[in-house]
Order: structure tokens, then sequence, then C-alpha cells
């Protein structure tokens, strides 16, 4: 496939910048050091099941749209009540812990790089207010950050992808979508933008059938791609 000409990147965040289950997985052991590893590994499946299933029943009109705030703070309630913690503020204290991500090794560098020759911007289904946060702990350096928030919904809703095209200007064409996650991908791909995966423990890989425009194994990878394209 031909390489993509691009006036602006497009990042998602969560998972594919930054350390997601990393970081709560700190958070849930913060609450009880006593826990030993397979229950951890338990209590996060809990906290990630239930912000997934949220967002859906958002996304399907089920429920009222609420800021991944408060998705945050009901998935910490649910992982402290199984795990026999009755303090509230050891409860809000997990809950922050969806802002203190870690960052993938190569992402400080990639982002400087790409930076250097394109507009860099976030875009992520983090609230505002946790997306600052993300982004001072694992110093993510955007030229804008854009949340879901300002949509009212998640992604892969279309109006999420749109707020990039807004913002910048551009046709969605000349946006590239950067993600570790092929759902989040084709979700773009049906908003117009071209698209890069790129690898990630914790991603969604692409299935046979998606023709994503580039794939890569790292941030510098991606920028390497697009050097020579």
């Amino acid at each position: 496939m031909a390489k993509p000409e691009i006036d602006a990147v497009v990042f998602d965040v969560l998972g594919t910048l930054v350390d997601e289950p990393a970081g709560i997985r700190a958070g849930i052991r913060e609450l009880d050091p006593s826990l030993d590893d397979p229950r951890i590994e338990q209590l996060l499946s809990l906290w990630q099941e239930h912000i997934d299933r949220e967002q859906r029943r958002i996304l399907d009109g089920v429920r009222p749209y609420l800021a991944s705030d408060a998705l945050d703070q009901e998935a910490a309630q649910l992982v402290a009540d199984a795990a026999g913690v009755n303090d509230p503020a050891a409860v809000t204290a997990l809950a922050l812990s969806g802002r203190r991500l870690p960052p993938w090794p190569d992402t400080g560098a990639g982002l400087a790089r790409l930076g250097e020759r394109f507009p860099l911007i976030g875009l992520s289904n983090a609230s505002r207010t946790a997306l600052l946060g993300i982004n001072a702990h694992a110093k993510l350096r955007w030229h804008q950050a854009l949340s879901a928030e300002d949509a009212r919904t998640y992604k892969p809703d279309p109006a999420v992808y749109q707020l990039a095209v807004t913002i910048s200007q551009r046709p969605p064409e000349r946006l590239l979508m950067v993600a570790a996650h092929a759902w989040d991908l084709r979700a773009a791909q049906g908003v117009g933008l071209r698209t890069a995966y790129v690898a990630r423990p914790v991603g969604d890989p692409p299935a046979s059938s998606d023709q994503f425009d580039l794939h890569t194994e790292s941030l510098a990878d991606l920028a390497d791609q697009l050097d020579n394209a």
C-alpha cells in the first residue's frame, strides 16, 4: 500500500502511548499490598470489563454520557469492594491511578522526532482533566490534546475522530491516526483518516482483513517509514 501523504499525526493515548494496565495494576497493589499477582490480575480485569461495558452502554444510548473520571471512580469502587477495602480515600486514590500511567519506552523520543515534522494531536477517551494528568505524568508533548469529552461520547463514535478533523482544518485523508487498537483504526478509517498500527503488548492486533496504511513496531519505526514516504 502506498505511503500516505499527511499534514498531521493523530495519536490514541491509552495503550498506544502509555501502558494503561500497568498504571491500574500499580494502583490496585497500593490499594492492598497483600494481594498476590493472580488476584491483582483478576481485579484489573474487573476494572477493564466495567469500563468497556459502561462505555458501550453509553454508545448504545442505554446510559447517559459520563466522563471517564466518573467511570474510573465506579471501577475503583468495584475493585475495592471485591478486595474488601472500605476506605473511601483509598478508593479515590485508586480511581486516580488512571492518570498515573507510565509511557512506553519509545514514546517520548518518538513524539519529539515526529513533532519536528508534523503537528501532533492526542485524541483520547480520557476526560479533559484525566488527559491533563496523563500528559503531565507521562511527559507527553503535543501541539493539541483532544478529549472525547468534547464530543460527549466515546471512541469508536465517529464524532470523536471528527474533533481532530475540525481542529486541524485539514481533510481527513491528510490526517494519520496512530493506534495500538485495530478497532480504533477501523473507526478512524470510517471517517476518512489514514491509519497506522503500532504494535504494543496491550493492544488489539489487526485482523487479516484489516487494510491499514502503515504497520509499525515502534514510534521510531513509524518515523522512519514517514521519513521514507
